[in-house]
């Protein structure tokens, strides 16, 4: 925790020069501490983090109507794409997203993928096929190349304002096991869809990069621009489906009792089985034969994703979101997954989905309140996906692993769902963040949950961001095999995939919960992180407007954090090199002698069993490797001194950390 400085007056805290230094400026301290080289700002994007008095962004609004054949596993139908370009310069083509094609056998992704990748997936029948390409009912040829299609426009598309309807006629076979991201699962009683990537998608047009048509190679995830989504889903009716967004005919898709059900999960914050068990695989299932359309409509989102089955057990309640003001948002939560989903009284399953899916939206509601009307978990393939106001976890996941993919996954809604990173060049920005997320998340869960077993919270993947980063494992940290080899703002698909999980989730994660806890304190650090969100919700930040932000809300200058953290693969390590007693004070030396700062906590041990603490700040490493601290003994006499008392400071080498005297 960040000591304030009442705390430090009251132990009579005195930080200084540890003694004589050199006249040289050590060199690591000058490259540290300078300023940091960010982007100019500009009319876009302003000095203090907020989107410029100019800033734009192009808008997608889709229709798309689909059906699906379970006999052959294909997804068939249009895509009619509205694109409104609110840019200041005119655009005479059109670059779009061909995800599927990364399953074609001989694309770029499938021929750097290892067979035994996460992200694979290729197999013979892999990839979109296209029909005629329309721009505003004119033919034309698109140039397709891997996982992108450039399309020549008959007129060039003017600048703020003018719009074009691209229409695309499209199908393809789903694969089994879509990159970890969608696919397909056979169970005892159906085939379970998870669709994702699904449809031809445009790509985003930005101030900064121009068109982003960086290829889907299957590492790194996606940069989407924002729109509304009307789409349907043709299917036997026999399979009940679930998508993002408002399902539009309820009536026509449902069974009364069905509805009737769900009238009551909208009131309930227990959990509400709309298909039981026992229902699944029979009449009662279902609405009538034949075929059944399911229509929804997503607003302002940046992609949508559905799921279909026969299997699904379905089961619904409602959260209530504050809104402020006395109003709320009744968002309703929902879980569908097969029975091969369902656990044990001693190990639950998915039977518990809803109740975690419920606890994640509200928790992570004090960040930025949820906007959606749903928040949906499926069990499948997908070991863990996220999509607006929907998610895919694995359908084998149990108890507290289950709790920490679903809230993981559906804390994605805020990080990069509600404010839209680009997570093709800066994984990070949504995967570090959503971490740091869930690590309040986890707690308050299980805290107003009472659950006994506590303890066991770090299961879970990301909640491990706390647990092998404060107390005793904290000195591993940076020691992880890793750490060394690139930084943070690496390129996901240029990460070494074993390494992926470091330097996307874990790494950032904890310099955000070393910067609020050990850097600027709590109460600045989540006023800057809420102000974050609300500045560049529904838009496109970029790693400085983040940075720009913290600051400007903060009042800090944290280029040297940013620098260390994120843009080296530097170490931390500090040093207690002496311990002294003179003058009626107790003093510490210390030597910084990793490549990363931050402040120093020095706790004195008395013989009587008491302590005092100091903090060194991080700026008395302007100019030199050394600084001391120094406490009042008040009588007392000095027994030993220690840093990081807390073990919260991923300190490389603790051996050097205390000191008897």
């Amino acid at each position: 925790m960040l000591r304030l400085s009442g705390l430090l007056a009251a132990l009579a805290l005195l930080v200084g020069p540890a003694g004589a230094q050199t006249d040289a400026l050590p060199e690591t301290n000058e490259s540290l501490f300078a300023p940091l080289a960010l982007p100019a700002p500009n009319a876009y994007r302003n000095a203090d983090g907020r989107p410029g008095h100019a800033y734009w962004q192009n808008r997608n609004d889709y229709e798309i109507e689909v059906a699906l054949d379970p006999a052959t596993h294909t997804v068939s139908g249009t895509v009619r794409l509205t694109y409104t370009n609110n840019s200041p310069q005119p655009l005479d083509h059109v670059w779009m997203h061909l995800e599927q094609n990364l399953f074609a056998p001989d694309s770029r992704g499938a021929r750097r993928t290892p067979p035994d990748s996460r992200w694979r997936g290729s197999f013979a029948e892999g990839g979109y096929r296209l029909g005629a390409v329309t721009a505003d009912g004119e033919a034309v040829t698109p140039v397709i190349d891997d996982t992108r299609m450039r399309i020549d426009l008959p007129e060039a598309l003017a600048e703020d304002g003018g719009r074009v309807e691209i229409v695309v006629p499209y199908s393809f076979v789903i694969p089994e096991y879509g990159a970890d991201r969608m696919g397909r699962l056979e169970t005892e009683r159906g085939t379970v869809y998870e669709l994702a990537q699904w449809y031809p998608r445009v790509a985003v047009y930005d101030d900064v990069s121009g068109w982003n048509a960086l290829p889907y190679l299957g590492q790194g995830e996606f940069y989407l621009g924002y729109g509304d989504f009307e789409y349907s889903i043709t299917a036997p009716s026999s399979l009940t489906v679930v998508g993002t967004g408002e399902l539009l005919n309820e009536r026509e898709v449902y069974t009364a009792t069905q509805r009737e059900r769900l009238a009551e999960a909208r009131r309930s914050i227990e959990r509400v089985r709309i298909i039981t068990p026992d229902e699944v695989g029979t009449p009662a299932a279902h609405h009538g034969d034949g075929m059944t359309t399911w229509r929804f409509r997503a607003e302002n989102v940046r992609d949508i994703a559905w799921a279909a089955s026969e299997a699904f057990i379905l089961d619904a309640a409602t959260a209530s979101v504050d809104l402020g003001d006395g109003d709320t948002n009744d968002v309703l939560i929902m879980s569908a997954y097969p029975h091969e989903g369902v656990g044990t009284p001693d190990n639950p399953g998915w039977e518990d989905a809803t109740r975690f899916g419920r606890g994640s939206i509200l928790n992570n509601s004090r960040w930025y309140p949820y906007p959606y009307p749903v928040a949906i978990s499926v069990a499948g393939v997908v070991g863990g996906m996220e999509y607006p106001m929907f998610q895919f976890s694995g359908v084998g996941a149990r108890f507290m692993s289950l709790f920490g993919v679903i809230d993981h996954e559906l804390g994605h809604n805020w990080f990069p769902m509600i404010v839209g990173s680009d997570e093709r060049r800066y994984a990070w920005m949504d995967e570090g963040f959503n971490s740091y997320l869930n690590t309040f998340s986890n707690v308050t869960f299980y805290d107003e949950n009472e659950d006994p077993t506590i303890a066991g919270y770090g299961q879970s993947d990301q909640a491990r961001v706390i647990r092998l980063t404060e107390g005793p494992a904290a000195a591993d940290f940076m020691q992880q095999p890793y750490s060394a080899d690139q930084p943070i703002v690496t390129y996901p698909d240029r990460i070494r995939p074993q390494a992926l999980g470091w330097l996307a989730y874990r790494k950032p994660a904890k310099g955000l919960l070393l910067l609020r806890n050990e850097v600027v304190g709590p109460e600045r650090f989540d006023a800057a992180f809420r102000e974050y969100i609300e500045r560049w919700a529904y838009k496109h930040p970029q790693p400085a407007d983040f940075f720009r932000t913290i600051e400007d809300v903060t009042g800090e200058d944290l280029d040297w954090f940013w620098r260390g953290w994120f843009y080296t693969t530097d170490t931390f390590d500090q040093a207690l090199t002496a311990l002294t007693v003179a003058d009626g004070f107790a003093s510490a030396s210390v030597e910084n002698r990793g490549g990363i700062v931050l402040p120093t906590t020095v706790e004195f041990t008395f013989s009587d069993g008491s302590t005092a603490t100091a903090v060194i700040p991080a700026e008395a490493y302007f100019s030199t490797d050394a600084a001391g601290a120094r406490v009042s003994l008040d009588g007392r006499t000095l027994v030993s001194a220690r840093l990081n008392p807390s073990g919260d400071a991923p300190d490389a080498d603790p051996s050097n950390d205390a000191r008897d005297l």
